[in-house]
């Protein structure tokens, strides 16, 4: 179309009193106008950055497929060198890992850190193709964040409105998830503090790490959790009183599975007579992640009798527990390795004496088989009042962030 009409009226006269407009003449003008030229809007690839926190028996795989990696070639690099068979061998829950994708799922870069060196894997794509090299953390300032919302539909619409990552508001749901569910909870008006750490590279943020404290009124019940190191010499998560979040044992070493044999007397499915069975079984198809239900270190991995292949960690107070007729271990496990509750021990599988997949699971206290599903068990580490008086000095300046964001609320408002 080369122009466009312009339908116009025209008129200069005055209208006098007592005068129609009907004697009023109109003249009609159609002009034509050249049309602007249209300047096409250039095509971006322009790539996004994920961030994400390894969770417990986490695979390449899986990682892939969260922070929206498909880039078979990439992937395959990393599986296929040694360095980054190490990199998965070494892959720890909690940390983080970052990749920089385009639309198409192609990378441009992906990290993983390498164990708890500090240092990361990186897997690049530039003008010559894929190559790997390690990063140093250090190049990498952290900067603390703070952040404050009301719910008034949904928590993770009240983070996006704050600025919350998507990835803090995931640790938010972990952290209150065993108090509040946020499915049917949630109550409008509720509110959160959240103290995070935020990850810059060249002076621009790439990622989101930690919540060094938080903060949730749920229905008027004030619920607040910090980030502290205690007696284990490990960080964890401490209420106001110093209780940790953490259990001392999970009570399942499986994600999803149903108990198929208890602990106790039982016809023996293959000698057909009746024994004493030491543990609990779990039914599971083969290959499912068997996790460690809490730290300890690894006091044997290898193959034993009717048990077939089997993992036994050692844990404070004379505990022992032992995960047998797996089908294979996590890659790199040794003994003398120390272990994080959660994390990948090994999978399942029906080595031994075993008629089906299911994981065979025991608890020994100074050696003595007990019951996994009823035996007391301690709890995470508690706070002596030593250290709690310790502990309540060294996490004041964070707690009194709180008071500092509730006024800034209270302000907005």
């Amino acid at each position: 179309m080369a122009g466009a009409s312009l339908l116009g009226v025209v008129a200069a006269t005055a209208v006098a009193p007592g005068m129609s407009t009907a004697d009023i003449p109109f003249a009609r003008v159609v002009e034509t106008l050249p049309v602007p030229a249209l300047v096409p809007e250039p095509a971006h690839d322009l790539p996004f950055v994920h961030s994400d926190r390894i969770q417990p028996g986490d695979t390449l795989q899986s990682i892939s497929r969260r922070v929206g990696i498909h880039d078979a070639e990439a992937l395959d690099m990393l599986s296929s060198s040694e360095q980054g068979r190490q990199a998965l061998r070494q892959l720890r829950a909690g940390r983080s890992v970052t990749a920089v994708v385009h639309a198409d799922g192609r990378i441009a870069s992906f990290s993983l850190p390498l164990g708890n060196t500090g240092r990361q894997l990186v897997v690049e794509r530039g003008d010559k193709g894929l190559a790997l090299h390690e990063a140093d953390d250090s190049a990498q300032l952290t900067m603390i964040e703070m952040r404050s919302g009301t719910i008034s539909n949904s928590l993770f619409g009240a983070t996006d409105a704050a600025g919350v990552p998507d990835s803090v508001a995931n640790q938010l749901v972990e952290l209150f998830g065993t108090t509040i569910d946020f499915h049917t909870d949630l109550r409008s008006e509720d509110r959160f503090n959240v103290i995070y750490e935020s990850i810059h590279a060249d002076g621009n943020p790439v990622r989101a790490g930690r919540i060094l404290a938080a903060e949730f009124i749920n229905n008027g019940t004030r619920h607040a959790v910090v980030l502290y190191r205690g007696p284990s010499g490990k960080d964890q998560y401490y209420t106001d009183d110093g209780r940790s979040l953490r259990q001392g044992f999970l009570r399942s070493p499986l994600e999803f599975s149903r108990v198929s044999s208890s602990f106790g007397r039982r016809l023996h499915p293959i000698h057909r007579s009746w024994r004493k069975h030491n543990g609990t079984d779990f039914a599971a198809p083969r290959g499912t992640p068997v996790k460690a239900t809490s730290d300890g270190t690894v006091d044997f991995a290898g193959t034993q009798n009717g048990y077939g292949k089997i993992v036994i960690l050692k844990h404070r107070n004379n505990i022992a527990t032992a995960y047998a007729h797996l089908n294979g271990f996590a890659g790199g496990l040794r003994k003398g390795q120390a272990i994080s509750q959660g994390e990948l021990i090994g999978y399942v599988g029906s080595t031994g004496w075993a008629t089906g997949p299911h994981l065979h699971y025991e608890v020994r206290i100074n050696n003595v088989a007990k019951d996994p599903m009823t035996v007391a068990l301690p709890m995470a580490d508690a706070l002596s009042p030593r250290e709690l008086a310790a502990f309540r000095q060294e996490t004041a300046p964070l707690r009194e962030r709180f008071a500092l964001l509730n006024y800034e609320l209270a302000s907005a408002n």
